[in-house]
């Protein structure tokens, strides 16, 4: 399906369910460390189906010994709250950071921690992504090594392809979307029940709420856990306005220099 056929079924369902039109979602998210050879092929979980064992950052099986120890992702949950025309998603902090088990060993604890320094995906962290579909405006903010970055841009957009996929995810039927942007491959489960062109993250534009997003065979993950179709309070959903404003040029310069500088510190210390 071409993309002007998208959007104009995107606009004939808006009239649709009106009732349903704002809300919350709640998703489990996961992100894989970049990791190499068969630690990375054994980190993803491909698609629709591997949702689950993603969820806790664990997905598939870990190799025994002291490499099987060795943290493969991160999880957390974001809440998505959203109307006819705008989205808000915000990633939780947990009220208690998690404890490091007791048997774990002061050089294993150190071998963990040099390993996500000089990984891009241990050290970031989506705060809050604010879309507009009114303006087509898109605001981001993200937290790298300590310091928050605020990104202002035009709200993304995909060439998304309707497989004729179906499935039932929360009790809702969902439909399978695929787009491919810059050697990305992303799949994304839908339901038109929600007639809401928003989704977690950078991803939307389908004629439906998206459930569910698959990056690249599962380097990431979001996986919807929870629904609520209630309504909102007033003012719930506000751009954010904190952090340092970038471009995202600007922002992939600073992260891929400190990232260098990382890496060439290790080296030297090894």
């Amino acid at each position: 399906m071409n993309t002007r056929r998208l959007f104009a079924l995107t606009l004939m369902l808006f009239p649709l369910a009106a009732s349903a039109q704002e809300g919350s979602i709640r998703y489990d998210h996961s992100v894989q460390f970049e990791l190499g050879g068969a630690q990375r092929q054994s980190a993803r979980a491909g698609g629709f189906g591997g949702r689950q064992g993603a969820r806790d950052g664990r997905s598939g099986q870990r190799p025994g010994g002291f490499q099987g120890r060795l943290p493969q992702g991160s999880a957390n949950t974001v809440v998505l709250t959203f109307n006819a025309w705008e989205s808000l998603m915000r990633t939780e902090v947990p009220e208690e950071e998690q404890v490091v088990p007791a048997e774990s060993s002061r050089r294993l604890g150190l071998f963990r921690r040099r390993m996500r320094a000089a990984s891009r995906s241990a050290n970031e962290t989506i705060v809050s992504a604010y879309a507009n579909n009114a303006d087509d405006t898109f605001t981001e903010t993200r937290e790298f090594m300590g310091r928050t970055f605020l990104i202002r841009e035009s709200r993304p957009t995909y060439e998304w392809t309707l497989v004729g996929e179906e499935s039932e995810f929360l009790g809702y039927m969902v439909q399978k979307a695929t787009a491919v942007q810059d050697s990305t491959t992303i799949e994304a489960w839908f339901t038109p029940q929600i007639p809401v062109s928003a989704g977690p993250g950078r991803y939307s534009g389908l004629p439906g709420l998206i459930l569910v997003v698959s990056v690249n065979r599962g380097d990431e993950l979001y996986s919807a856990t929870e629904v609520d179709l209630s309504g909102l309070e007033e003012g719930a959903i506000v751009a954010p306005e904190k952090g340092d404003e970038v471009t995202r040029e600007e922002y992939e310069i600073i992260v891929e220099e400190k990232l260098q500088e990382i890496r060439a510190t290790q080296r030297r210390n090894r």
